[in-house]
């Protein structure tokens, strides 16, 4: 995270000599405070605020019960998930129309009951393999971490001191956005393809579902549905779709899953 600190100083000591008249030094020293601390926050202080963060979206939401269709569901198709190089997972269930998933680097996993309305159990694993590749890859983690560097440039939620400091709702909100909008590089996700693949076959789950989930989201990316906008708008940053079925069944074919 070093190599971000020179780039942002400088900007703010552009923005200086702009408007040198109006400047609030002290705000100034603040913020450029804020963004070393931000970029230099330890994994134990990052831990923390991604646990903080997560009991709040989990309190914010309607998580289905125990005795729920989709969380039987769910609990059936990730029988054996644990962990994830080491990772624990934890999975629940978003009782919402939304189509959405995501993951946090603690190994946390949270499915949309509106996803899983649109998919099969095979699709939804698919789409929960890939998610398990970007929290081992350790994708969810720097993300998560630039996006407090990013919040903490707007609302100083960095630590002091090795002091954790209790978020606000809005820092919380404005967490959430950054980082459920993060982007990943395409070698990102064709790692996180590979790694979700492997990951689902080592555990005795069939791999080609992840063929499977790529090619509902091919087909919702094309259709005149409400969810379709969703879906671009999750996707859109993604690699092309066809390439990714491709290398998964090329895959799944050398492994004996496809004829």
């Amino acid at each position: 995270m070093k190599k971000y600190i020179l780039p942002i100083l400088s900007i703010l000591f552009l923005n200086s000599c702009v408007a040198l008249s109006n400047i609030d030094q002290e705000r100034a020293a603040s913020g450029i405070t804020k963004v070393i601390q931000a970029a230099t926050i330890t994994d134990e202080q990052m831990a923390t605020y991604v646990s903080e963060y997560i009991t709040q979206t989990d309190a914010s939401n309607k998580i289905c019960s125990e005795s729920s269709s989709y969380t039987k569901r769910l609990k059936k198709l990730t029988a054996g998930l644990t962990d994830a190089n080491g990772i624990p997972l934890n999975f629940k269930v978003y009782n919402t129309t939304d189509v959405n998933a995501f993951a946090c680097p603690d190994g946390s996993i949270r499915v949309y009951s509106g996803l899983m309305d649109i998919m099969t159990d095979e699709e939804v694993l698919g789409v929960i393999g890939h998610e398990i590749g970007h929290i081992a890859n350790r994708d969810s983690k720097n993300a998560f971490k630039n996006s407090l560097m990013t919040s903490a440039l707007k609302d100083g939620i960095a630590s002091t001191n090795s002091t954790i400091a209790v978020l606000t709702d809005s820092q919380l909100g404005a967490l959430g956005e950054s980082y459920l909008n993060a982007k990943y590089s395409q070698k990102q996700e064709y790692a996180a393809d590979e790694y979700g693949y492997n990951f689902l076959k080592s555990n005795g789950k069939n791999p080609y579902a992840m063929v499977l989930s790529f090619k509902k989201l091919q087909q919702l990316q094309g259709s005149t549905s409400s969810n379709s906008s969703v879906i671009n708008q999750l996707f859109s940053t993604h690699p092309d779709l066809e390439q990714r079925i491709i290398k998964m069944e090329q895959k799944a074919k050398q492994d004996g899953y496809i004829k």
